[in-house]
């Protein structure tokens, strides 16, 4: 028995460890030239650690997500806080809590810090966007400073996103092969296919394109230690950018006195940047979602759509690897039946 999996992000990384684990034969590929997807991360010339897609803070309260990833990398706890920049430059606490509030006034806290990202990051106004969307940065009432508060489990791979899913795919069963763009033929050749990539894409847009929202990130390095006190500040400007990341600020990121490596991230449209397909697109009355489901139903016996893309589906790390971690064991039970 052999499989091919298309993606060597979290959710690939995750299947082909459990199938291999299990006897089975494994072929990954990925159209990139790196693993770990989006999570990539690298040390850059300043010794900095950069997460060249955006900052991947992982956290969750699944156990079982947490034990297998552990066999892979060691930890270093960290608690993330993001703080907005208001009009005046002064940094408050973001999601909003009750100081934050009393600074901007509580009737004021949708349109500074909702309306304006909104419409920057999903090309959307406020009203049109799922409220799921939203529901994911609550406003509290309380002091509390933590972007995630109710999770259990927090923390950073102590050496990287990147080497972890190396170390997550170094098995004698598992071969890997990078700037591998998935061609329908190679169904041919394996008993089934785990496939990361945007299912419209797979069926070549047969329905039409569902939409994605993608992010230009633009990085700079300045000779000065230190930015800002948190490693993520909103901006509630109308102006293009949405954030900024001092990844310094992030654990065993760099240590550097002279130097401070900052990510700018611009939102748009997937098609405006080279295809990369960063967030699918929840819209208000669903049309996005019964478009995918109407790709869904064409998906071969072969064939298993997995992660982000291949979903349609909102997903932070732990998030996938969970999904992953189900779809491989549903896929060793009927395999054995």
């Amino acid at each position: 028995m052999a499989v091919l999996i298309v993606g060597a992000g979290f959710s690939g990384a995750t299947i082909a460890r459990i199938l291999a684990e299990s006897g089975i034969e494994i072929q990954v590929i990925d159209a990139r030239d790196h693993l770990a997807g989006n999570a990539y991360d690298y040390i850059n010339e300043y010794q900095i650690r950069v997460h060249k897609y955006g900052p991947h803070l992982f956290h969750t309260s699944n156990q079982e997500v947490v034990d297998f990833l552990s066999k892979f990398t060691e930890w270093v706890p960290y608690h993330h806080k993001v703080k907005a920049m208001l009009a005046d430059g002064k940094l408050v606490t973001l999601p909003a809590n009750k100081e934050t509030t009393e600074i901007v006034g509580k009737n004021n806290v949708i349109d500074i810090f909702f309306r304006p990202y909104t419409k920057k990051m999903w090309g959307m106004s406020l009203e049109e966007i799922d409220p799921d969307i939203i529901a994911r940065v609550p406003i509290r009432d309380d002091l509390n400073e933590l972007y995630f508060p109710n999770d259990t489990f927090q923390a950073l791979p102590s050496e990287g996103y990147t080497l972890m899913v190396q170390k997550m795919l170094d098995h004698p069963l598992i071969k890997v092969s990078l700037n591998s763009s998935f061609d329908k033929s190679a169904l041919d050749l394996y008993d089934h296919c785990f496939n990361s990539m945007s299912i419209d894409d797979f069926f070549d847009h047969i329905y039409g394109r569902l939409p994605y929202r993608s992010i230009k990130f633009h990085t700079h390095t300045l000779p000065i230690n230190k930015v800002f006190p948190v490693a993520v500040v909103n901006f509630t400007h109308e102006e293009k950018f949405t954030r900024v990341t001092e990844w310094k600020n992030l654990p065993r990121h760099g240590e550097s006195k002279v130097f401070s490596t900052l990510t700018f991230e611009e939102p748009c449209d997937y098609l405006e940047n080279n295809y990369e397909r960063y967030y699918p697109v929840k819209d208000m009355q669903g049309i996005n979602r019964n478009l995918y489901n109407q790709y869904k139903k064409l998906t071969p016996d072969n064939v298993t759509f997995i992660g982000r893309c291949g979903l349609y589906s909102y997903l932070d790390m732990h998030q996938a690897v969970a999904s992953a971690m189900a779809i491989a064991k549903k896929y060793l039970s009927s395999s054995t039946n």
